[in-house]
Formats: C-alpha cells, sequence, structure tokens
C-alpha cells in the first residue's frame, strides 16, 4: 500500500455486516439549514434505511452535532483523506478552498468531496450508498431496501448524454478511459451523472484496485495528479467496461430525482407544478443550492403538497427500471 492511497481498516470488514443500503452526503455550514430539510424529508420518506453519515468540514462538526444520532453520524472530512491532502488556509478562489497535494496543484474543495465519497463508500459498513447532496429533499416514500442485496444495484445511464457541446464530460471521460485503462469513448458517450445516485462497495473497491494497477500510484494520488475527473463519471466507466461489475448492476435510464437547474426563483407554485409532474421514479426533488429559491419556500411547497396531494402519491417505488 503507498502513502497516495490513503486506505485505513475498513469498518465493514468482519461477520454480521448490515446487508442495508447507508446514505453518505457531504455538507458544510452554508448548507446547515438545506441539510435540516433533508434530514426530516429523510426521517418521513427514507425508511427502513441504514445509517445516514453526514461528511463535513472538522470545523463544522459542532454545528452539525445537535443532528447527530445513531442512525446519523456526523463525521469528520479529514477522517477520509490521506495524511498527505492538507488544507490551505488562506488559499480561495471564487469562494473555493483548496488542499495542498504533493503529486500536482493544490485541489480544491469539488476534488476532495469527489475523493471522499469514494473513500467513504469503501470503508463505511454497509454494502451500499445512496449519495445524495444536501440540496436534494423527499417528497415521496423511498425503499431504500428495495435495493440492497441480493437485488441489483441501480445504474443510472443516460445514453448519448455526453455530446459535443459538453466540454467538462468530454474531459471527465477522457480522464476515466486514462485511470481505468478503458478505450476512449466516441460521441456522444455515456453519461452516468446523476443527482441521487446508489454505489456499491465492493465496486468502488475493486475501481479504485483498477486505477491503481492501471496508473501505477494509490488512487487518491492518481486523481490528484489528473485533476479533470468526476467521481460518477469513473464509477459508470468501470461498470460498463468490467463484466463482474455489470452483474452486480442493473441499467436504468429513470431518475430517482426532480432536479430545478436555473438559478431563478421559484414561487411556491412552480415548486408545486414541479412536484406534480415527476414521474413515479421520482422521488425526490432538487433546487440547487446555487439558486436565488428561499428555503423557508422550499419547506412551504413541502408542507403544501403533504397536506394537498399527499394521499395522491403514487405507490412507493424505488426500482431500477
Amino acid at each position: 500500500m503507498t502513502a497516495e492511497t490513503g486506505r485505513t481498516g475498513s469498518a465493514s470488514q468482519g461477520p454480521g455486516r448490515p446487508e442495508t443500503v447507508g446514505l453518505i452526503t457531504l455538507s458544510h455550514r452554508g448548507d446547515l439549514e438545506r441539510c435540516a430539510l433533508l434530514f426530516e424529508t429523510i426521517d418521513r420518506h427514507a425508511t427502513p434505511r441504514g445509517c445516514h453519515y453526514v461528511i463535513v468540514d472538522d470545523e463544522d462538526l459542532a454545528l452539525f452535532a445537535p443532528f447527530a444520532r445513531p442512525d446519523r453520524k456526523i463525521l469528520p472530512l479529514s477522517g477520509f483523506l490521506p495524511w498527505w491532502l492538507k488544507p490551505i488556509p488562506v488559499l480561495r478562489w471564487h469562494g473555493r478552498r483548496y488542499w495542498f497535494s504533493p503529486f500536482g496543484k493544490p485541489v480544491s474543495g469539488w476534488h476532495i468531496q469527489q475523493i471522499v465519497k469514494i473513500e467513504a463508500t469503501r470503508r463505511l459498513p454497509e454494502a451500499r450508498y445512496c449519495l445524495i447532496d444536501s440540496d436534494i429533499y423527499f417528497f415521496r416514500d423511498f425503499d431504500l431496501a428495495a435495493l440492497a442485496e441480493p437485488n441489483p444495484t441501480p445504474f443510472h445511464v443516460h445514453p448519448g448524454g455526453v455530446m459535443v457541446n459538453r466540454p467538462r464530460h468530454i474531459l471527465w471521460i477522457g480522464t476515466a478511459s486514462r485511470l481505468l485503462g478503458t478505450r476512449l469513448r466516441s460521441l456522444p458517450a455515456d453519461d452516468y451523472i446523476d443527482q441521487i445516485i446508489i454505489w456499491d462497495q465492493a465496486t468502488a473497491r475493486a475501481m479504485t484496485d483498477r486505477i491503481e494497477a492501471v496508473t501505477g500510484h494509490g488512487w487518491v494520488g492518481a486523481l490528484c495528479r489528473d485533476r479533470n475527473f468526476s467521481e460518477y463519471m469513473i464509477y459508470g466507466t468501470f461498470v460498463a467496461d468490467t463484466v463482474s461489475a455489470q452483474a452486480r448492476h442493473e441499467a436504468t435510464g429513470q431518475s430517482f430525482c426532480r432536479t430545478h437547474w436555473d438559478d431563478d426563483p421559484l414561487s411556491e407554485a412552480d415548486i408545486l407544478a414541479m412536484l406534480d409532474a415527476a414521474t413515479p421514479t421520482e422521488r425526490a426533488f432538487c433546487i440547487q443550492s446555487f439558486g436565488s429559491t428561499p428555503l423557508s419556500t422550499i419547506r412551504t411547497s413541502l408542507e403544501t403538497f403533504h397536506s394537498t396531494r399527499g394521499s395522491k402519491n403514487p405507490k412507493s417505488r424505488t426500482e431500477a427500471a
């Protein structure tokens, strides 16, 4: 094992590991109130489930601590990073924090979040994880138990979603191919990014093993050297090119989340229309945190939805197709 890997012992080793689906959320003090609403909607709509692991900047632990309980653990970001990745206190660019890396230029907080998602999936106790951001809220029941082993892991694929007008995505598929030693896809290529993603732990571990075998570096160091990466594109490319991983997954073009991508402010009527238009598989919605819709409007819209439309919700469906 190399210093670049950042590996520590896995909490999932040994008998009696829970065959459930846990949740992983990375957050920070700026999203504290959004995270609180996410917690409320998970408690209402996402049971039974495994533990919810909320990973925050070390200095934000005290702020999030009141939300901790046996099925919701608040964990420090540093616990999922190798010792050599250190935050640079004085360096910020466009509001982003940066970490020092001995294997290339400083890496941004956006890169760090992706690395932590991978490491948390590799190390925490559950066999599978639902990766969900703090600006996503459930409005229908979401049966995570239906996604646990021995059922296949949903594998979200948007066929032909990467086209010539998406330059960042093109960089990401190139990086995934280099790191995994796979053929470079021609355009249009498949897109594997979505708002709610289910990852399989055994697949994530095999993915990082492949990166180390191909690059000759620890997987964290390999990502830091390349920089233009997307964790979801790497995972998706690995599954698409690995027969054993395909056997653990079931491809789907359906999303679990309805998303408003623009930054324009939404009214309560706009949000209710958004929820009314959701497909049966869409159990949550996302209004991007960088947008200008007040959180109070989102909360009021949820309350109105439950009081006026709750009994009309489609039956809980979380199947992959």
